[in-house]
């Protein structure tokens, strides 16, 4: 994602440093196609008022979709009356990180998204469990 005369991603507050990732680096954008993150800006950034924690840079499965639906969170279904096409596999998505350890321990955990998930799901999910799971490690 770009940034703007300031120095700042877009949606975030001015003069604040930016979020970390991971793996020590700048936080990378996770999807502006479909628009996720907290803040609507692309970016699994956090801040307190985030209770959910939407911090895990996620690749949609229908796996996935298929056990967050049947735990309570269907994101898969349309929900205009949101803006919210709903997710199909492939889209990237910031998910709250005690979702994606409940789907690690579940057996049915997405692809992460190291360098743009947010330092931050640290808190709830192992550094190493991430890294078996992303798709941006060689």
């Amino acid at each position: 994602m770009p940034f703007d005369e300031t120095g700042d991603r877009p949606g975030r507050r001015p003069g604040r440093r930016p979020s970390r990732n991971v793996l020590g680096g700048v936080l990378e954008s996770c999807s502006t196609r479909p628009l996720t993150g907290f803040f609507r800006n692309g970016c699994c950034d956090t801040a307190p008022e985030d209770a959910g924690s939407h911090t895990v840079c996620a690749v949609m499965t229908d796996d996935f979709l298929a056990f967050s639906k049947a735990a309570g969170n269907d994101l898969s279904t349309p929900r205009p009356e949101f803006g919210f096409d709903g997710l199909k596999a492939g889209n990237r998505w910031c998910l709250c990180a005690p979702r994606w350890q409940e789907a690690l321990e579940a057996g049915h955990p997405p692809r992460v998204v190291l360098r743009a998930t947010e330092a931050g799901a640290l808190q709830w999910c192992a550094l190493e469990d991430l890294k078996r799971h992303a798709v941006d490690l060689s």
